[in-house]
């Protein structure tokens, strides 16, 4: 090979590749991880296994809060049951909203979680939402959230 095409081909060779990496690395720009709902947060040490329960109820409404300062918006519900109506803490948004299983206002929901202490009041960290035939796991029976199971 003479080496005008010898480097013809490096030149080539070395453009393609500045070309591909951009490409490659699209999907993960802006990249933020967990927004602050990975395990070793404080919000995640709140569930306690040892206080898992179930509650049945309608839901009266679903928004966005941010839990604590640092963290990204989560989704939350207020259920109400035949004892009370509970602040229920789902997950962050950014995982919730791309699953096929809508929580919306007036649905009827079995939710088993943990039982804590959210800002003096009680509320309930959901580990599963059943609706209907449709089963939400968002924690497994440790409390380990189902957004961060890839890095197990």
């Amino acid at each position: 090979m003479n080496t005008r095409k010898w480097v013809t081909a490096s030149l080539i060779l070395v453009l393609s590749a500045l070309l591909a990496v951009p490409a490659l690395a699209g999907p993960w720009q802006g990249w933020r991880g967990s927004g602050g709902w990975g395990m070793g947060g404080a919000y995640q040490r709140m569930y306690d296994p040892a206080k898992v329960e179930v509650v049945v109820g309608e839901v009266l409404s679903v928004d966005r809060a941010t839990p604590m300062k640092g963290m990204s918006q989560g989704i939350h519900i207020m259920l109400k049951t035949a004892k009370e109506t509970v602040p229920v803490h789902l997950g962050p948004s950014w995982y919730l909203e791309r699953l096929d299983t809508k929580i919306e206002k007036g649905d009827s929901l079995e939710v088993k979680g943990s039982r804590i202490t959210y800002n003096g009041k009680p509320a309930v960290i959901a580990a599963e939402v059943n609706k209907g035939d449709a089963v939400l796991k968002l924690r497994d029976d440790n409390g380990y959230p189902a957004w961060a199971g890839w890095r197990r």
